[in-house]
């Protein structure tokens, strides 16, 4: 018996031993802090004009229905047109093209060894949902400058971008800035509804054998209330899932609701989207969310760095207490989601059809083909069908680096408007169009220099969706330095 003690006390002394060696040794693992870039200063602006021009951009309606036809195309072209006569001296610097409604501009670099840089902001903005038009506080496409703010759709997603984009390119254009490696400006007319420009442009430039050293877009921020260490982090998007909707069908005798019979295909389907979204996929640490955790850890301290370094060990609590927030639980694994049912026409006859699409946000270790073979193993022996929409599915980025030049001078331009704050790799889970311009550049990463609480996300394609002049500033700014630093 005291044997069988010792040895429980030793094992326990040695896990011990090990947690202690591990949470010493532990740092988090190929992530830069950009402290080796030398940042270009900061050429001046006017953030009130900016504003002003933000609130314009607002009112030109670039809206991207799901239904194109139902698109104003002219709102386009008014935008184009406004774009050239507000940023003269940008327009004069870079040539611009036209790849269908996407525009391309190019800043020609002087030495042209020098690999080039893309920097990216899409035009289109989703739609207003109907009947929440009475909840905004100002109305959407008015362009209302307010209590700090610049008002309406688009303003962080992603006109606020777009403007500050120009603006840093009109400042130093106007300041006699001249690159020495070429910029590519690319922006998409229809992110929202799939970047079919943005991959025309990618096309175009890939013609031209270009392989930029980095390309920029958006995807993360910095989040004022971080999780884990409770203060502000730069979230930069390395990678971002795929995506894939399913469509779940079921057949069967239709007829007159009074004489329902045994088999209805709404209660088949209903069946197989249960059986569907029951099998969920495991949540997993690895990949971008492993990563930021360890970089939190570490700036953390505490039992958080012990967890962290002792993966072996509390995974399983780690993942349990990650899974707790659907934010944070979508890193961990592919999400499905029943978004869009159908059935009858009419409340009292039975469909001869009925189905339902599913969702899917691809984690990086996954694939479409996975998807579909573990949805139709869910419903095997069921009376249904399960198969990929006619939209193609797009499979997860490729992760980028954050040891890279790229990503230490995008920290580095960050750094210099937001000092001490810390940067992580960060998996972006919804859709951007930069992931088209993987073939044309060693890196792809996903920012905005503007900071936003974990609560104020849900306006970005909600209601009262808003820019405050603050953050308007910090990305003119970011993207100055960013450009300068990297192009000068």
């Amino acid at each position: 018996m005291k044997k069988w003690v010792l040895g429980i006390g030793v094992a326990a002394l040695a896990l011990c031993g090990t947690i202690a060696v591990r949470t010493a040794m532990f740092a988090p693992q190929s992530v830069a802090d950009g402290a080796a870039i030398k940042v270009a200063p900061l050429i001046p602006f006017d953030t009130n004009l900016a504003a002003q021009h933000l609130a314009e951009s607002v009112r030109f309606q670039t809206i991207s229905n799901q239904d194109a036809s139902q698109n104003q195309r002219g709102e386009w072209d008014k935008l184009h047109a406004w774009l050239a006569a507000t940023y003269p001296r940008a327009h004069a610097a870079m040539q611009r093209e036209m790849v269908g409604q996407t525009l391309v501009y190019t800043w020609p670099g002087s030495d042209p060894a020098a690999q080039p840089i893309i920097v990216m902001a899409h035009q289109d903005v989703v739609p207003v949902t109907p009947g929440t038009e009475k909840d905004w506080k100002y109305q959407p496409f008015a362009g209302t400058i307010a209590e700090g703010a610049v008002w309406g759709r688009g303003t962080i997603d992603d006109k606020g971008s777009l403007v500050a984009l120009f603006e840093a390119m009109e400042a130093l254009a106007a300041s006699g800035f001249k690159p020495k490696r070429t910029i590519y400006l690319v922006s998409g007319h229809d992110e929202e509804v799939g970047g079919t420009g943005a991959e025309a442009a990618a096309r175009l430039l890939a013609e031209r054998k270009v392989k930029a050293l980095f390309t920029i877009d958006e995807g993360g921020v910095i989040t004022s209330d971080t999780p884990i260490i409770n203060q502000p982090a730069m979230m930069i998007g390395v990678g971002e899932k795929g995506y894939v909707t399913l469509r779940v069908r079921a057949d069967a005798p239709g007829g007159h609701s009074s004489m329902p019979p045994k088999e209805i295909g709404t209660i088949n389907l209903a069946k197989a989207l249960i059986a569907i979204h029951q099998d969920q996929f495991p949540l997993e640490l690895r990949g971008p969310a492993a990563a930021m955790l360890d970089v939190f850890a570490a700036k953390a301290g505490g039992m958080t760095k012990v967890a962290a370094a002792n993966k072996w060990l509390f995974s399983g609590v780690i993942k349990g207490q990650m899974a707790e927030s659907p934010a944070s639980a979508a890193l961990l694994h592919t999400t499905i989601a029943p978004t869009m049912l159908q059935g009858s026409p009419k409340e009292n006859v039975l469909p001869q059809s009925a189905e339902a699409l599913i969702n899917y946000r691809i984690a990086p270790w996954d694939s479409s083909a996975k998807v579909l073979e573990r949805a139709r193993a869910a419903v095997k022996g069921m009376p249904v069908r399960v198969d990929f929409t006619e939209r193609p599915p797009r499979e997860p980025t490729a992760l980028s680096s954050s040891t890279s030049t790229g990503w230490q001078m995008i920290v580095a331009s960050a750094h210099a408007g937001h000092p001490g704050i810390i940067a992580s790799p960060y998996l972006v889970v919804a859709a951007t169009d930069s992931r088209s311009m993987a073939p044309v550049s060693d890196d792809v990463y996903r920012f905005a220099a503007i900071s936003l609480a974990t609560s104020e996300t849900k306006m970005i394609h909600g209601t009262n969706e808003h820019m405050t002049l603050k953050n308007l500033e910090s990305a003119i700014a970011f993207y100055a330095r960013l450009l300068a630093t990297a192009a000068g």
